[in-house]
């Protein structure tokens, strides 16, 4: 947070107003309103004139033809592996026509993990950047590019995603068995009591993962699956919430479950949505009930987290459990959040019916959009 007001400052500096006068002159976010049509591949790319945005791909990754081998850090290729790359996109309060480089209107942000069960907890990695010569996000369709890091879409709809961090990185295809499943009322995606606390929201549940993971100086050929959620808003979080409780589920039979709550400082839901779908189309949408089952505390940062849920809608019941406990990401280098995020199987009367992730935020402090 320090870090993101002392860029703001800077920049209004630069532009040659005090900062309060510089970022009083933007105009308005572009609002979220029922009724709106998503139109692809438009809608796959960014959408400037909105407040916040994401690209986030999760899924589970197992090393084809595995063969157990060691690489200098001591991990090994046992898998299976947790896998997220999420680009935040952020506009910024400066005006279009603030002709200074360092009153950037568009930020742009990376965070990228592997949940490697030999290691015991995340290795992740971090970047923050102005959207310019070395970061950049299309209007069109899905291409996104920080240094060493790309997300793409090919004319096959199969994604395309490299990472090659500091000790772990990642070459994917995610192939699409199926289009975009709109969240929400047709993409209208609400997020609390009121009609302008929404965004505009879809899934590509299922994905076929495919390539190469890197693990110290190591690579392996590996397969697996893919979740990815695109998002975009000018108002998440209503009065009260603190943060949320996602999860998105594969299920073993061609199904999904989406879950979702925004959640007060007293863990009670602000709002909640959630979806049961199945390998037809057929789907079932009703509010979801979380149930904490275990918690595991943060050795790093002491902070508490529901590892083991139940996340019940319908007339079913999940149990969530991850594949460790510590997938604790600290983010505090570019977002400044710190958030558990992490790999988990989903049980159904004591039987594995599909692997996915939770996501948890607001824990240690509230969230800070």
């Amino acid at each position: 947070m320090l870090r993101r007001h002392l860029i703001l400052a800077l920049a209004a500096t630069a532009a040659g107003y005090p900062a309060g006068i510089a970022l009083a002159r933007t105009p308005a976010y572009a609002p979220v309103v029922r009724g709106h049509r998503l139109r692809f591949p438009r809608d796959h790319g960014m959408h400037p004139d909105f407040r916040i945005e994401w690209w986030y791909i999760t899924g589970w990754l197992e090393v084809a033809g595995r063969s157990p081998g060691g690489n200098p850090d001591g991990a090994t290729a046992a898998g299976p592996f947790g896998y997220q790359i999420t680009f935040f996109r952020a506009r910024t309060r400066h005006a279009a026509a603030n002709p200074s480089r360092f009153a950037p209107r568009q930020l742009l942000l990376g965070h990228a993990a592997i949940a490697d069960p030999a290691l015991g907890r995340l290795r992740h990695d971090q970047q923050a950047w102005r959207v310019g010569e070395l970061a950049s996000v299309a209007t069109d369709d899905t291409r996104i590019r920080l240094p060493g890091w790309t997300l793409g879409r090919d004319a096959d709809d199969s994604y395309l995603a490299e990472v090659d961090a500091d000790g772990f990185g990642y070459s994917l295809r995610l192939a699409n068995i199926a289009p975009p499943v709109l969240q929400g009322d047709d993409g209208y995606s609400r997020k609390g009591p009121r009609p302008e606390q929404a965004s505009y929201y879809y899934s590509r549940p299922g994905m076929r993962a495919t390539g190469t993971l890197r693990i110290g100086k190591r690579e392996y050929p590996v397969r697996g699956s893919g979740w990815l959620d695109h998002e975009w808003s000018s108002e998440l979080m209503p009065e009260g919430a603190v943060g949320w409780d996602w999860a998105g589920i594969g299920l073993h039979d061609g199904g999904s479950l989406l879950a979702f709550r925004l959640r007060d400082g007293n863990g009670q839901a602000v709002h909640s949505h959630g979806r049961l779908r199945a390998a037809d189309g057929d789907q079932i949408d009703a509010p979801p009930t979380f149930e904490p089952i275990r918690f595991w505390e943060s050795p790093r940062t002491g902070i508490r987290y529901p590892v083991e849920w139940n996340i019940k809608i319908d007339d079913k019941s999940f149990l969530l459990t991850p594949l460790f406990d510590d997938q604790e990401l600290d983010a505090r280098r570019s977002s400044g959040t710190i958030y558990w995020e992490g790999a988990v199987s989903a049980s159904l009367d004591g039987r594995i019916v599909g692997r996915g992730y939770l996501e948890l935020t607001g824990y240690g402090a509230a969230l800070d959009l």
